[in-house]
């Protein structure tokens, strides 16, 4: 007997159970519902807001006197004509609009809902004020990144560096590529920090290139930075696309003096006696780098080199 009541007493027991699971899942069902309703009115609330703030945003009058006496002269701005009517005279007739006042919390939620105006201009990344990246499309917490990735040593040697931050997505790097100007480095007027900076250089390259210039005194084409030793065509092709070269003072190989002559890379000492007692002995309408190759003053190769040099015109 005891047992049939201990067997009864269990199975009220066990048809409890799921009877309290039932109201767990319901309550559960509608917390969820409610969470989610609060977030939808949140939401619709927010883009009330986005949309007409806390007051209407708009007030419009017809006929621009009756606009200045009511809101006062400068405190609204013309919109359009007003459609299918004829304007009575200069000035009138217009739909004009003035902004209400609004809340600072009204405010705050347009600022940081409200769809902003995305403008596309030339810009240099390494360069663009954070101000101009939000312009650009880009929010204030991304536009920080940038500017931090610099404050840090970052830079962008090419427009696909940009692409490649963490902070530029694709379809804003697409709208941009057109817009993106990164100055190119002038070989004849960069100091050793600017060739220090480009891909492959280093402290060891950047001082070989500003002490070949000096011997060169100005490089007249880019290639010449094969000539110092070990800047070989695979360095060279890695930044041949970033570097330019700029105006510079042609060479003096008519004027110059033996000594000056002799610390050239294509003329050397030897070379440099022959140009003097060639320009010492020769009409000056002979006076040409093809001409001192002829004469064996200068070899085929570096007279080659020489002749694409920029070199100074004859007096």
């Amino acid at each position: 007997m005891r047992r049939k009541i201990v067997g009864k007493k269990k199975a009220k027991e066990d048809h409890r159970i799921p009877s309290t699971l039932k109201i767990g899942a319901i309550a559960l069902a509608f917390l969820i519902i409610g969470y989610q309703a609060a977030l939808f009115i949140r939401s619709a609330a927010e883009m009330e807001i986005v949309s007409h703030r806390d007051n209407p945003d708009t007030v419009f009058v017809i006929d621009r006197e009756l606009a200045a006496d009511l809101l006062g002269e400068g405190k609204f701005s013309v919109q359009q004509e007003e459609k299918g009517m004829e304007p009575k005279g200069e000035g009138q007739d217009l739909v004009v609009r003035k902004n209400a006042l609004h809340s600072p919390k009204a405010e705050a939620i347009h600022e940081a809902l409200a769809p902003k105006k995305v403008e596309s201009f030339d810009f240099d990344p390494n360069t663009v004020s954070l101000e101009d990246l939000v312009s650009l499309g880009f929010s204030e917490k991304q536009a920080q990144a940038i500017i931090n990735y610099r404050e840090k040593g970052g830079r962008f040697k090419r427009a696909e560096d940009f692409a490649k931050s963490y902070v530029v997505q694709d379809s804003v790097f697409n709208r941009l590529k057109g817009h993106i100007k990164i100055p190119k480095v002038d070989i004849n007027s960069a100091d050793s920090a600017a060739f220090d900076a480009l891909p492959g250089i280093g402290p060891y390259f950047a001082a070989k290139m500003l002490e070949y210039r000096e011997k060169l005194g100005s490089y007249s084409y880019p290639e010449q930075l094969m000539d110092i030793y070990n800047f070989d065509e695979e360095r060279y092709r890695a930044l041949e696309d970033l570097i330019y070269v700029g105006d510079a003072e042609p060479y003096g190989l008519w004027s110059l003096p033996e000594e000056e002559l002799a610390k050239h890379p294509y003329i050397g000492k030897y070379a440099a006696h022959g140009i003097v007692l060639f320009r010492e002995n020769s009409d000056r309408s002979q006076w040409t780098v093809e001409a001192l190759i002829n004469s064996n003053v200068l070899d085929k190769d570096k007279g080659a080199k020489l002749a694409k040099c920029r070199i100074g015109t004859v007096r």
